[in-house]
């Protein structure tokens, strides 16, 4: 699995970074036909920040999670939450589906 980690009108910290592949890292536990994670950070004009967490999935379109959130760490965490769940919820899809 590829994870891509950039960041736009911002630097990106080592610390960072690597919280963000700590807990993208755990996606495919939920559906294994993840073949890629682009995350990309922003800081928004007024305070805050805004995540988007693209998840590249084997026969299907990516699912997107955007997030705003006033932490970062906090913007992160609901981006993989809401992955999480859109994961979770296209498997039980998939379960249901065959006959």
């Amino acid at each position: 699995m590829i994870v891509t980690i950039s960041a736009k009108h911002m630097q990106l910290t080592e610390a960072i970074a690597a919280y963000i592949r700590e807990k993208v890292s755990k996606l495919p536990r939920y559906f294994n036909r993840v073949s890629g994670l682009e995350v990309v950070v922003e800081p928004l004009p007024s305070h805050g920040f805004h995540v988007e967490l693209r998840a590249n999935v084997d026969h299907h379109k990516d699912f997107v999670c955007n997030t705003n959130h006033d932490n970062l760490y906090a913007c992160v965490d609901l981006a993989v939450d809401r992955s999480r769940r859109q994961l979770s919820e296209h498997k039980a899809r998939l379960r249901e589906h065959r006959h």
